[in-house]
């Protein structure tokens, strides 16, 4: 799936990563497992183009951010490094 969405937030393809989940399509969200059962999760997808669709579960029909594997891996090894341990802490 190729994305070409005009948002409100601006264009996609013009380095705005906001967009309608609705203009998604069929995607399949994942959690993870350490997440709470009241649905105050992030949740992630896999977009057919490479990237990476974020949104927040208690939004399933609000916006989702859409990011390159290259920042989600970036992101994911800060996590795991500690770097951003004093947010939740």
């Amino acid at each position: 799936m190729q994305l070409h969405v005009q948002s409100t937030e601006g264009d996609l393809m013009n380095g705005q990563f906001e967009v309608p989940v609705s203009a998604l399509g069929e995607v399949t969200w994942q959690k993870s497992r350490h997440s709470g059962k009241w649905g105050n999760c992030v949740e992630v997808a896999a977009l057919d183009d490479g990237t990476i669709a974020m949104r927040q579960s208690r939004q399933v029909h609000g916006t989702a951010l859409i990011y390159t594997r290259a920042e989600l891996a970036a992101f994911v090894r800060g996590a795991k490094d500690g770097e951003f341990d004093d947010l939740v802490s």
